[in-house]
């Protein structure tokens, strides 16, 4: 019996190695790069165009002066709110949290930000739509309160910028127009 448990080990065992020395001579065969390159390139370097899309987004600065322009907003009318400013894939860019803002303010603006660029509408508009369609509420990273407003270009969203702190969400809304504002200038 220990003889026959040995041979069926190392056969195993061969069999495990000669798998995985044929995976990665398969893995290598291929020169690198020539596939994807092959069916991307043109002649002299040229891309097929149709296989690309060009969008455009708010740059690092732009969203700087967005949420610094909601917060000095919000300053002046001595409330203590945080700004968030998201790309149109909804990632954060840049936030800024107030003095004295409240600890569930940091989040509640990302999420405001992040459902008004995901669709394009003031977040006290898509809280009213929550009666017809209660399970928006459900769609995880969103926030139906006032306080989001979506920064278009060309009618299409590329950003957007999230308020949160203040006593209701008309004000925190009133400061991320403020920052949209900003970026109109």
């Amino acid at each position: 019996m220990k003889t026959r448990t040995r041979v069926l080990t190392g056969t195993a065992l061969a069999v495990a190695l000669g798998a995985g020395t044929f995976g990665a001579v398969s893995a290598s065969a291929a020169q690198p790069g020539s596939a994807p390159a092959a069916a991307v390139a043109k002649k002299d370097g040229e891309t097929n165009e149709k296989n690309f899309t060009t969008t455009t987004h708010l740059t690092v600065d732009a969203a700087t002066r967005a949420a610094q322009a909601a917060l000095e907003a919000a300053q002046k009318e001595n409330q203590k709110v945080t700004v968030a400013v998201v790309d149109r894939n909804g990632n954060t860019i840049v936030t800024l949290r107030g003095d004295g803002a409240g600890p569930q303010s940091y989040e509640s603006a990302q999420r405001k930000a992040y459902t008004a660029v995901s669709w394009n509408a003031p977040t006290s508009v898509l809280a009213g739509r929550l009666a017809q369609a209660p399970n928006l509420k459900d769609i995880p990273g969103t926030l139906f309160l006032g306080g989001g407003t979506p920064v278009q270009a060309k009618g299409a969203p590329v950003a957007g910028i999230g308020v949160a702190g203040a006593p209701s969400g008309d004000l925190d809304e009133k400061y991320a127009k403020a920052g949209v504002d900003a970026l109109e200038k």
